[in-house]
């Protein structure tokens, strides 16, 4: 036996679908990779320019005016600010608040650093149970929430009940990707793939509209990894089998995989 031999690491053998956007799968893959795995990117949803600036025109030309700025996801907080920064300074007091890691970041690297945002839960009921979200906090108040096309408006309805005055701005548009779903069927049906990452409600929707119910049929039995109960319930309710819930992030998924493939 060769002694020198490297023990396997704990992902390697198992072949792991990542469907974030392009753009925002590398990290985990990544991480994927160094653990031993195989990801194979298969993006379910695409982020394009807005059809119109028109609202991120107003808003910018009335940031002023706001006293909070909330942006939903890492793609809200690129598309909305490299359009207003370039334009105009951002006002001192305008609070900015956001969910989830991934937006954290990228509010950080565009230097914002005191941002209000949940330390646990990366959803809107999160969110709203934070003191700047309170009636007493936002009544009276102007807010913007800046996000997709679409989307819940668990958040501003919420904090339209609570006295706020709130618009919404469309920065970017989500869409059905082009990519061929055979490759990964053919994997699935010949028990090729372990696991398949599901980061959104929307994600698990349009999933099942690129492979089809033939490839619902090959793909049931693959676990899905969901870092979200709302997104577990939505792969069960479509057919999945085995559905696992984990923590957000990429920390979270990684956890859940491990697990996973530990038996």
């Amino acid at each position: 036996m060769d002694s020198t031999r490297l023990p396997d690491l704990p992902l390697s053998g198992r072949r792991i679908v990542v469907t974030r956007p392009a753009g925002q799968a590398e990290s985990l893959c990544e991480a994927i990779a160094r653990l031993g795995g195989e990801a194979i990117r298969f993006p379910v949803i695409e982020i394009a320019e807005p059809e119109d600036t028109a609202g991120l025109q107003a808003a910018t030309a009335s940031l002023q005016d706001y006293d909070l700025a909330f942006f939903v996801s890492p793609n809200a907080v690129g598309h909305a600010l490299d359009f207003i920064l370039p334009r105009r300074a951002w006002p001192a007091h305008t609070v900015v608040a956001t969910v989830g890691k991934g937006s954290e970041g990228a509010l950080a690297r565009r230097g914002f650093l005191n941002v209000v945002a949940p330390d646990q839960g990366f959803d809107s009921e999160a969110v709203l149970s934070l003191p700047a979200f309170a009636a007493d906090a936002v009544c009276g108040r102007r807010v913007v929430i800046f996000r997709g096309d679409g989307g819940r408006d668990l958040l501003g309805e919420t904090l339209l009940a609570r006295g706020a005055e709130v618009d919404y701005v469309s920065c970017y548009r989500r869409r059905i990707p082009q990519c061929d779903p055979g490759p990964l069927i053919a994997d699935a049906a010949n028990g090729r793939l372990h696991a398949l990452v599901l980061t959104s409600s929307e994600g698990v929707g349009n999933f099942l509209t690129m492979v089809g119910e033939q490839g619902l049929a090959a793909l049931a039995g693959v676990c899905v990894i969901a870092p979200h109960t709302r997104i577990a319930a939505a792969a069960e309710a479509a057919g999945f089998r085995r559905v696992i819930c984990c923590g957000a992030g990429d920390d979270g998924v990684l956890a859940a995989l491990l697990r996973d493939a530990a038996g």
